[in-house]
């Protein structure tokens, strides 16, 4: 492992980092939607529609984010957001129970989503259930009561908690601390509004085995806090600054065998529903011969939320 010290991990660094953007965004256009199967809390699975919205990139610079190359830099007009919306749910072609309001950001902060818009968004989506929305755990506050009262079904609010290794939630640059995260939930959860947490497997600075340790401490953290959901990311590079921590052997990818353990060691909690997340796996796994059955099952198994049996793969041994 190399030993040159590192740069000051200031948002200064991290931008400059950056390579250039590139997609060309409209802001009446999402820039992606999908369909999916979630577990409810009830037990039953229900099917989830996702809408990644165009909007002005958030205000604070994460160590690990790549989810800027897809934001603008500047806010969108009135009623983009909505048009947006529209827009995704046509490409559906169906009414899904759960619709999430993904930003890469906040929801909450006015610079993303226009506070006037809240109505108008609130009337597009008035046939779901639940719906999720995400935001830094420093901008939760009455602007989250507002959407809530504005809903016909209920608010999960998602927050990035990511770690609460206490030397690498500091370095992720994220700006706040395990105390705003608490104060965050105390008060969605005072307010009856549900919450999602995001844990980041294998942070830089944490090699696998602790990678596995600390998802699940944090998975826990974020279940006492009253979170409802956890969703375990494998953290990966591409934006930049990721490359500059694996060129200087502070950061690996985790391996596909280490986003497997933090999900069983993390459903063995029973506090919750915990999910993994399956999108790019690819990039945690070498094997092709036994790719798409892991991935099915830790699909099945946030679907199920039991521990099913491993793969047993004859060319990797499933690690």
């Amino acid at each position: 492992m190399a030993t040159a010290p590192l740069p000051q991990l200031d948002r200064e660094w991290i931008v400059a980092q950056r390579p250039l953007r590139t997609a060309a965004l409209d802001p009446f256009r999402p820039h992606g939607g999908f369909l999916e199967e979630e577990r409810a809390a009830s037990g039953r699975v229900v099917s989830s529609g996702t809408i990644l919205l165009t909007n002005k990139e958030c205000p604070w610079r994460c160590l690990m984010c790549d989810l800027w190359k897809n934001t603008l830099t500047t806010t969108v007009p009135p009623g983009a957001i909505s048009r947006q919306i529209e827009f995704a749910l046509a490409q559906f072609n169906c009414q899904p129970e759960q619709i999430k309001l993904y930003n890469s950001g906040s929801f909450f902060d006015p610079a993303a989503i226009p506070l006037a818009d809240y109505a108008d968004i609130a009337r597009k989506i008035s046939f779901a259930s639940r719906v999720v929305v995400e935001s830094h755990p420093r901008l939760v506050g009455e602007k989250a009561l507002r959407l809530r009262d504005l809903l016909s079904g209920t608010l999960e609010v998602a927050m990035g908690l990511e770690t609460i290794h206490p030397q690498v939630l500091p370095r992720l640059n994220k700006k706040f601390d395990l105390d705003h995260f608490s104060h965050a939930a105390e008060f969605l959860g005072r307010e009856g509004i549900a919450i999602r947490a995001f844990v980041l497997v294998k942070p830089p600075f944490l090699d696998d085995a602790e990678g596995i340790e600390w998802a699940v401490k944090s998975a826990a953290f974020a279940q006492n806090c009253g979170a409802n959901v956890v969703s375990l990311i494998p953290t990966r590079a591409g934006n930049g600054a990721m490359e500059k921590l694996q060129a200087a052997g502070k950061f690996v990818p985790p391996r596909l065998a280490t986003l497997e353990h933090s999900l069983e060691q993390a459903l063995n909690l029973r506090a919750g529903r915990v999910f993994a997340d399956t999108w790019d796996l690819e990039n945690f796994s070498n094997c092709h011969a036994c790719l798409d059955q892991r991935r099915q099952r830790l699909h099945a198994m946030n679907l199920s939320q039991q521990i099913l049996p491993p793969i047993d793969c004859q060319t990797c041994g499933g690690e």
